[in-house]
């Protein structure tokens, strides 16, 4: 072979591998990247010191594909300007020598290469941690004198100083790398994931649910009203179970506070010398936000209101904690939500079960939205009512049966997943 296309090949080839590490290291995962700098080994104590300096790692990545551009223009310039007829002029030479090389470059030097590095990024991070290394102490000195200079322009014209560590991975960097790690857990064991790695990925989430996610629904509440006999308000307290009953005045849009089972041991007179008050909060706080306010003005329930200023629902600090631990079961906790696996993909389910619960559950891939929590919710948001019994629909490959409802609600479905319509 002709040495001349040797060079230029290897040329493609040196410029290919710069290019493509540095889109890994920009898109790497930086979690996964500090993992395995931990770990024993050569190539980790490698990737160790390539990482010690982002900035200098991504100028000897650029240093080396230029150089390998320049290598490259020089001898594929010559190739085809040898390769053209004579007859042509300079001009139309010039400007097809440039098309051809710039299209061959583009294409097998920086398109392909960042498209495969983009994708496994961190597995060709380690995999040329060898060779990558061997180029970061060659043009060591450039790198210095370059990044050295372009530190100083940062900081003469912008009063910006350069980033000298390493970077610091981010919450959805992390985020990514236990969900990750919890489906290649299913896929290799199909065992439940562990507590801990659970609470971990609720923990990264907390701060992202909002309290109309989590709170009892106003038509799930029980409550008194304030004038009401004492007897009554003792009559619920033991057929409910609850140790907390909610308080209104005039109507549930109205509650002014609760009572908590322990007053009734001393005997009141009326429901409003027991009565207690509650913290009220709008629909889009935060839970994180919710669990200081109530903390800070220890408070263990709170109203959730609506835009209208009207009751949406209820939250308690034990709502909060279980969206972070999971659910926390009592003597009085009710189970009534209906969840039947009939095969593969047929279902009869309670409207009451969450779409985020579903999709993670069954891969039913319901659409989500700020508009609705559950799976009734979804329904009524694409028919626009309350369905009747044995009304069928199909939505998004879904073939849904209302099999029970209320007046006011979808009780439970008969649903079909992955549904061709004939």
């Amino acid at each position: 072979m002709d040495s001349e296309i040797l060079i230029i090949i290897v040329s493609i080839i040196l410029s290919a591998f710069f290019s493509g590490l540095e889109i890994a290291f920009v898109s790497s995962n930086k979690l996964q990247v500090a993992l395995e700098k931990r770990k024993d080994g050569f190539r980790s104590q490698l990737l160790t010191k390539l990482t010690e300096r982002s900035s200098k790692f991504i100028t000897t990545m650029l240093v080396g594909n230029n150089i390998a551009l320049v290598v490259y223009s020089y001898y594929m310039g010559e190739k085809l300007l040898a390769f053209f007829p004579s007859g042509l002029n300079e001009a139309t030479v010039l400007i097809l020598s440039t098309l051809i090389s710039t299209l061959l470059i583009l294409v097998l030097a920086e398109f392909l290469p960042k498209a495969i590095f983009r994708v496994y990024a961190n597995e060709t991070l380690r995999f040329f941690a060898v060779p990558a290394y061997f180029f970061y102490l060659l043009f060591h000195f450039i790198s210095i004198a370059i990044d050295s200079i372009s530190s100083m322009l940062l900081k003469f014209f912008f009063g910006a100083h350069s980033e000298e560590g390493e970077t610091v991975f981010s919450k959805e960097e992390l985020g990514h790398y236990i969900d990750k790690q919890i489906e290649i857990g299913r896929k290799d064991d199909e065992q439940e994931i562990d507590s801990e790695i659970q609470i971990f990925q609720n923990a990264l989430s907390f701060n992202s649910v909002k309290a109309r996610e989590i709170m009892v629904p106003r038509t799930d509440l029980v409550a008194v009203e304030l004038h009401e006999r004492v007897s009554k308000l003792k009559q619920l307290f033991v057929d409910t179970g609850f140790s907390k009953i909610l308080v209104y005045k005039t109507s549930m849009d109205d509650i002014v506070g609760y009572v908590h089972a322990y007053e009734m041991f001393k005997n009141p007179k009326t429901i409003k010398t027991v009565i207690l008050p509650v913290e009220y909060i709008p629909e889009s706080m935060m839970i994180n936000d919710v669990l200081n306010v109530m903390t800070k003005k220890r408070k263990s329930i709170a109203v959730v209101i609506d835009e209208y200023g009207g009751t949406s629902g209820v939250i308690t600090v034990e709502d909060i904690i279980e969206e972070l631990f999971g659910e926390i079961e009592d003597e009085h906790d009710k189970i009534a939500l209906v969840e039947e696996k009939i095969n593969e993909n047929e279902f009869q389910l309670s409207a009451r079960l969450e779409v985020d619960y579903l999709n993670e559950a069954y891969e039913l891939n319901i659409p989500k939205s700020e508009s609705y929590e559950t799976l009734g919710g979804f329904i009524i948001q694409n028919v626009e009512n309350i369905p009747e019994v044995d009304e069928e629909f199909v939505m998004n490959n879904l073939h849904i049966k209302i099999t029970k409802v209320s007046n006011t609600r979808i009780e439970e479905v008969y649903l079909k997943s992955d549904y061709k319509l004939e």
